[in-house]
């Protein structure tokens, strides 16, 4: 194994050049293994769990969520309040910022994207909670793609590009969990569900974020500074993979809203 280990990590190095020497030691990050085999942990449950569920009663969570979500909520505020602070007082360039350049802001911006990267780990329980209260049409591509694809994403994103460009996507990203964390933790309690009123605009702030992001990311393009070009390019590749599938899930799910909201998108880019 630590063989394997050694050869896959001296690929990805030879592959990706040398990594921020910044973030080497921390926990996960040494070495891309284990974050790889968690992931093909979480595939292998979400593909076993329901077969192992299906003559089973499901389990209601109901404490457990609410525990779960709103700690995910306070986590997820923490990280967007920390990241913008820290891009506010230390005049990160919105157009585009490099990696080596703001010194303590760099660091608190290394130090909240780690926490941002673990909370990717946490987040596979969401799959888990589906599984057990089988819940399982709620367990679709889309569903598993992201999960599966962000924690190993930023496994290389906090090993290569760890501050800088890379802060604004997951700041937003946090504020989107704010919102979706809450309206889960809190419709644990059936007493509070009629009062939950931003469930429907869920999905279309995730897809707002999604076009923000690209249009931040194509900024750093047009507008260049010392940010690889290779990461944006993923990343505006990415995001396109995002829009499509959230996409196809909000036409899918709220038919009649579609063409409002798409008109709404429209001149909010115009």
């Amino acid at each position: 194994i630590e063989t394997f280990n050694y050869k896959l990590n001296m690929y990805i190095y030879s592959w990706m050049g040398p990594r921020d020497e910044r973030v080497q030691g921390w926990l996960l990050l040494d070495n891309y293994p284990p974050t790889f085999a968690l992931t093909v942990m979480y595939l292998l449950i979400v593909c076993m769990g329901p077969k192992y569920m299906r003559h089973r009663q499901p389990v209601s969570c109901r404490g457990l969520l609410l525990v779960y979500n709103l700690g995910l909520t306070i986590l997820s505020f923490y990280m967007f309040y920390e990241m913008v602070s820290a891009v506010w007082h230390g005049d990160y360039n919105f157009f585009c910022q490099d990696t080596h350049s703001a010194g303590e802001t760099d660091t608190k911006i290394i130090n909240v994207l780690w926490w941002y990267y673990f909370s990717k780990l946490i987040e596979f329980m969401d799959t888990f909670f589906y599984i057990l209260r089988k819940n399982n049409h709620q367990i679709t591509f889309l569903h598993i793609y992201h999960h599966a694809s962000m924690l190993n994403i930023w496994w290389f994103v906090m090993n290569w590009v760890p501050c800088g460009h890379s802060y604004f996507g997951a700041s937003l990203n946090s504020f989107i969990h704010v919102l979706m964390y809450s309206y889960y933790g809190l419709s644990a309690v059936p007493a509070l569900r009629p009062y939950l009123w931003w469930k429907k605009y869920i999905t279309q702030v995730q897809l707002i974020q999604f076009f923000l992001t690209m249009s931040q990311t194509i900024c750093a393009v047009i507008w260049p500074c010392d940010f690889p070009r290779g990461w944006l390019y993923f990343q505006i590749f990415y995001v396109l993979t995002l829009i499509a599938l959230f996409s196809n899930f909000y036409i899918q799910t709220f038919r009649q809203e579609t063409p409002c909201f798409i008109i709404g998108m429209a001149l909010l880019l115009h």
